[in-house]
């Protein structure tokens, strides 16, 4: 599950690292949460000029897969924010909600951001650095 800011380094093509990842990776195996979607969605209105952004953007999300947020995501989202305030280890809102939606869909969560490694029992990879 591609975090927002991976999927920005994607559609931007800021990280060769990103792009060659999503390349070699079979397009069944990435993912969105609706979330990182909506932040996308909102990305694009905030510079309604952007024409090529947004046509980077059709494409991309045209091949990948946007889960929706149900039942389960919302239930997990309980459990590990009342967790997460009880460790003193709060993520943002939205980083919550899209964290709790990766543990509820057994994904790894793909990230830049450090914060997500504080979640336990979420597997977090950094696809802009070089593979080891």
């Amino acid at each position: 599950m591609l975090d927002t800011n991976m999927v920005r380094q994607a559609v931007t093509r800021r990280s060769v690292h990103v792009v060659n990842r999503i390349v070699r990776t079979p397009p069944s195996s990435i993912c969105v949460s609706v979330l990182t979607y909506a932040e996308s969605m909102f990305g694009l209105r905030r510079f309604p000029d952007a024409t090529k952004l947004a046509a980077s953007n059709a494409v991309f999300y045209a091949d990948t897969e946007i889960l929706p947020f149900g039942e389960e995501a919302a239930e997990t989202y309980g459990e590990l924010r009342a967790r997460m305030e009880r460790l003193g280890k709060p993520l943002g809102p939205l980083d919550m909600l899209i964290a709790a939606h990766a543990l509820a869909a057994g994904a790894t969560l793909v990230s830049a951001d450090r914060a997500f490694r504080a979640v336990p029992g979420l597997p977090v990879e950094d696809w802009t650095r070089p593979p080891d």
